[in-house]
């Protein structure tokens, strides 16, 4: 968790998936990312999984992502 300025920001290398396979939430001030490459036959080929605590002074509505076209995903989180 890096902080610039009034936020805080996570960022994941999750350019091996595409969007629809990668799942991000939130739960008291932890942010969880998933991520599931399922082969043509069904199975799971590549997983990725990360989990780490937000400041206790994120305000845990301003949570928000974005995924670049390279594969990163930033996760930005306002302070209180």
């Amino acid at each position: 968790v890096r902080a610039q300025g009034d936020t805080y920001q996570v960022v994941a290398d999750v350019s091996q998936f595409e969007p629809p396979d990668i799942v991000v939430t939130t739960s008291n001030c932890y942010v969880a990312i998933q991520a599931e490459k399922v082969a043509e036959d069904g199975t799971v080929c590549d997983t990725f999984t990360h989990k780490c605590q937000l400041p206790e002074d994120t305000d845990p509505l301003s949570v928000s992502c974005t995924l670049t076209e390279a594969g990163t995903l930033v996760i930005t989180a306002r302070r209180r």
